[in-house]
């Protein structure tokens, strides 16, 4: 099979930007990112988007879908595969192979997948299967601007907004009119224990850069701590302890343990789309010779 994308994929703290953005260099490519909050302008400690890592020697590699829309915007899945077809075209017809790179499952799986979002019965017959917590995170990326706290909260109707959410967009992309995505997929994978210690040194490090001096901008710039709170992690705990609500320890411990149950879902993510016939090749760290080898060993045909 010859594919006409790479994607490299992996829980947060992986490494896998680092790896996409070196890979990207060496094979002509430009990166298009597969992150829900990543496309906001002004967020940017907290979302990780890590610019200088696109950055290498002094060549800038090209990205895309980062910085797209303000933080007041709504933004979610269908809106994401839009533009990423939109991106898609531009990147190979100047030749160049586009890699796509990050950790949203649900961005990721619409692409790699070709799921056509205008069926009314997309995913529905897995989503009672779904806990809570995975479905307030999937009902926040279709849409991200909740009026109704109370679906957030109640499971009938928390099952009932996702289905809704996923039937109602009337401005989905035909898939039928797009190319066929045949992706060569890369993952990182590293050890659990190796995850948790980077993710905690990680946020101890954005921390100290400012994480929580970029949630009073936003704070300053007229979002609210309820629009703050519904993105979730970084924003939602900064925002409690901004308002007083939890104090710093608590609001680091809280935090540290919820990306680390973030990290455990994204696998999650990842293992299900294996069972459903997606090919991922796994390395367990972000070794730039091993994911060359997969990608020299691959056929890559942009035609």
């Amino acid at each position: 099979m010859s594919h006409n994308l790479i994607s490299i994929l992996g829980p947060t703290a992986c490494g896998k930007t680092s790896l996409a953005a070196k890979l990207a260099l060496h094979y002509n490519g430009e990166i298009i990112s597969a992150d829900s909050r990543q496309v906001y302008r002004y967020m940017d400690i907290g979302t990780g988007k890590d610019i200088s890592e696109y950055n290498i020697n002094g060549m800038q590699i090209a990205y895309h879908l980062i910085d797209i829309i303000d933080t007041d915007k709504e933004y979610n899945i269908y809106r994401f595969q839009e533009d990423f077809f939109a991106v898609y075209k531009q990147v190979i017809s100047k030749n160049k192979i586009p890699f796509l790179t990050g950790g949203s499952g649900l961005y990721l799986a619409v692409i790699i997948q070709n799921y056509l979002l205008n069926k009314a019965d997309f995913y529905a017959n897995e989503i009672d299967k779904k806990k809570d917590e995975e479905l307030r995170e999937l009902l926040l990326q279709l849409k991200p601007n909740q009026h109704n706290q109370t679906d957030l909260v109640n499971r009938n109707r928390l099952v009932a907004a996702v289905k809704v959410a996923f039937s109602e967009n009337n401005s989905q992309v035909d898939l039928t009119k797009q190319k066929k995505i045949n992706s060569l997929n890369i993952g990182i994978a590293p050890d659990r224990e190796l995850i948790k210690r980077r993710i905690t040194e990680r946020l101890k490090k954005r921390l100290n850069e400012g994480m929580i001096e970029e949630v009073e901008k936003l704070l300053l710039r007229g979002i609210s701590h309820d629009r703050l709170q519904l993105f979730g992690l970084e924003y939602k705990y900064i925002s409690l302890y901004l308002k007083s609500e939890i104090n710093y320890n608590d609001m680091f411990q809280k935090l540290n343990s919820s990306i680390h149950k973030f990290a455990k879902r994204q696998m999650t993510w990842f293992r299900k789309m294996e069972k459903e016939g997606v090919q991922i090749q796994w390395l367990e760290s972000p070794n730039y010779e091993s994911a060359k080898r997969i990608i020299d060993s691959a056929r890559i045909n942009l035609v």
